[in-house]
């Protein structure tokens, strides 16, 4: 089948363009950009709708194994699809972990069921125990994109300096969490005047800087290639900054939910605004914004963790932190196009182009030849989000009532329509 999408909103983070032209599909990639439909192809009007790449969703939570009545893949992919998120790259902190070529085959095997892309990343240290390196040579040949243990840090420097160094030799991308962990240990919340009226236990934002300063140090020693899942806070900018003017092959990311939500969301104790690491203030998120204006900030993502109920109706300290996002990161991202903060095309460059690039993928981009992974979506279409019409089967979004703009009008996935 030719398909061939005609005045349409072209969104292209690649050129940095948001044009009005067409695009042509066939055999499942770009054929062919602002010409003509061909003869017998299906032409979808997309009437001055927006047409971007699709979203490739960097850190997705699937509950297989071990929590499948959390999220399935079937569900992941239908959450996904709605959301205009065209690959997963999912997370190895299931139960138990994906730290062996045996565990990631049986997950590669099970997200057969999704009806977007699937990739995996794998588990940095065995159990994710932070105390004996997994066989990362491998897991890489298995499958494994990169490889981390979530948000659990590795306190061992010098174990994680040896990571390092083997990775380098594999070419292979380690994923870190900045946080120092003794000061972080049980924080609910960012520490300041809100958190101490409220009475959560709460964490300094010196323990993203001292735990990223620590990595970066292990990255100038050893030469590895490292990606900061969560930068939230302005004062970890100056030291990836000078990392990069170092030379040194770094990036980073940040979740959706940390730049348009602050620490004030947390008000009468709702727990699905509970998240590791907590929210931040107003000054930070804005600084986080304008950070990935610059492109500081590499990729945004919806780090999406379902949990059941049981997991959040519990005092907000307790609660189970992480939300779903799947299915909000699209509309919750164009809030900040809507405020003025980011183009179209920068939104797409760190929800696409950049985590494509960066994890080796061919995706994120509108070229002639690139694979057809797309998006359609009505940018200005208000509605107010109800949980309970999310396709996840965990339904904790902080966004649950919220009014909202951006609905997805249909999801290509190799030129074959996944939703709408």
């Amino acid at each position: 089948m030719i398909l061939h999408f005609d005045n349409a909103r072209l969104i292209d983070p690649e050129a940095g363009t948001d044009t009005i032209g067409s695009l042509t599909v066939q055999d499942g990639f770009i054929a062919a950009r602002d010409g003509a439909a061909p003869e017998g192809a299906t032409v979808i009007d997309c009437d001055g709708r927006c047409l971007a790449p699709g979203i490739v969703d960097w850190g997705v939570k699937v509950g297989e194994p071990g929590e499948r009545h959390k999220e399935s893949y079937a569900s992941a992919g239908r959450a996904a699809a709605a959301g205009g998120v065209t690959t997963m790259v999912v997370r190895p902190d299931t139960t138990p972990p994906i730290d062996s070529p045996e565990s990631l085959d049986f997950v590669i095997k099970r997200a057969q069921d999704s009806v977007v892309r699937v990739r995996h990343m794998a588990s940095l240290t065995k159990a994710r125990e932070g105390r004996e390196m997994v066989e990362m040579a491998f897991l890489r040949d298995a499958g494994a994109l990169a490889f981390t243990d979530g948000v659990r840090v590795v306190a061992d420097a010098k174990l994680l300096g040896r990571c390092m160094t083997y990775a380098r030799g594999l070419g292979a991308l380690i994923v870190g969490h900045p946080q120092e962990p003794g000061l972080s240990k049980g924080a609910a919340a960012t520490k300041g005047k809100f958190a101490s009226l409220y009475g959560i236990a709460d964490v300094s934002p010196i323990a993203e800087l001292m735990g990223l300063e620590r990595d970066l140090a292990l990255v100038a020693m050893t030469g590895g290639r490292y990606h900061a899942d969560q930068i939230t806070t302005a004062g970890a900018l100056p030291p990836l900054r000078r990392a990069r003017a170092a030379g040194l092959d770094v990036t980073a990311g940040i979740s959706i939910h940390h730049l348009t939500l602050n620490e004030f969301d947390v008000g009468g104790y709702r727990t699905f605004f509970r998240f590791t690491p907590p929210l931040r203030a107003e000054d930070d998120r804005q600084a986080m914004v304008q950070a990935v204006a610059d492109g500081e900030i590499d990729v945004i993502a919806s780090f999406h963790t379902p949990q059941d109920e049981e997991s959040k109706r519990l005092p907000f300290t307790e609660a189970a932190p992480g939300a779903v996002g799947l299915q909000t990161l699209l509309p919750a991202a164009l809030r900040l196009y809507h405020q003025g903060g980011l183009t179209l095309p920068q939104l797409f460059r760190a929800m696409s182009l950049n985590p494509a690039r960066r994890l080796g993928l061919d995706a994120g981009r509108l070229a002639v030849d690139a694979p057809a992974d797309l998006v359609l979506f009505d940018a200005d279409a208000p509605f107010v989000l109800d949980r309970f019409a999310l396709l996840s089967k965990s339904k904790n979004t902080p966004f649950d009532g919220a009014r909202m703009q951006g609905r997805v009008l249909g999801t290509w996935v190799g030129g074959e329509r996944v939703y709408g």
